[in-house]
């Protein structure tokens, strides 16, 4: 896809096939009355230096309140194998007294395989949910006693046969803060030992390799849907990969 300009009297942002690339300048500059000719940006942060401002970021939560609800009542509304839903009564950080439903989950971990030559490995499976079968990362409920790195170590076992000399943390995030109270493991799995996978009974798994560009496209095109899966690859190829 041609890179395309949106233009507006002081801005262009610029995007191409992957999104959204950024900002910068308006090619004309500005000239001042005494002749000299300066950026856009240089002319804006010298008005507010004049106004008084300052040009540091501000942390971003230095200045925000810290407050949480308060839990007034709470009630078992289900109890099943992989997690619990109860309605919790609470007063909300703004005062306003609210009934919400929660799904309590033991917590998650997503596994990114990694080989030597960069490539990255796949599994496909059916998901009942979506009525879809879906490409993702290697990932798997934590038991409640389970160290994280543990139940990582096991759903790549028990899902592709693999084991990992070195499992690297990239990521703690919350997938679905609405109304679950999981947080999921998003690891880097490298050097990489072939074996017998061990999946479930009612796992059916098909494993597949593909290079970084590959996947890259997958998630282009929306192949690639899985929404924890694409936070860890992109997460990884932005940030680690050169690090490696």
């Amino acid at each position: 896809m041609a890179r395309n300009s949106i233009c507006n009297r002081h801005w262009r942002f610029n995007f191409c096939a992957a999104g959204f690339r950024g900002l910068r300048e308006p090619q004309s500059p500005v000239r001042l009355a005494h002749g000299r000719r300066t950026s856009l940006l240089e002319f804006n942060a010298g008005a507010r230096v004049k106004a008084g401002a300052t040009n540091h970021v501000r942390p971003a939560e230095g200045d925000l309140p810290k407050q949480r609800a308060k839990l007034l009542k709470s009630e078992v509304l289900y109890q099943g194998k992989v997690f619990r839903l109860q309605r919790d009564t609470v007063i909300e950080p703004g005062g306003v007294q609210a009934d919400r439903d929660v799904i309590i989950h033991p917590g998650s971990v997503v596994v990114l395989p990694i080989f030597k030559d960069g490539n990255i490995l796949l599994i496909r499976q059916y998901r009942h949910s979506v009525g879809e079968f879906l490409w993702e990362l290697v990932a798997g409920r934590k038991e409640p006693a389970e160290t994280p790195q543990a139940a990582a170590r096991r759903e790549l076992i028990e899902e592709t046969g693999y084991r990992a000399k070195r499992l690297r943390k990239l990521m703690r995030v919350v997938p679905t803060p609405g109304f679950v109270n999981e947080w999921m493991w998003i690891f880097a799995a490298e050097g990489l030992t072939e074996g017998e996978a061990q999946p479930e009974e009612d796992e059916k798994i098909t494993p597949r390799i593909f290079t970084p560009t590959q996947v890259e496209k997958m998630i282009e095109r929306g192949t690639l849907r899985d929404a924890k899966s694409i936070c860890g690859i992109l997460y990884y190829l932005r940030f680690q990969k050169r690090h490696r």
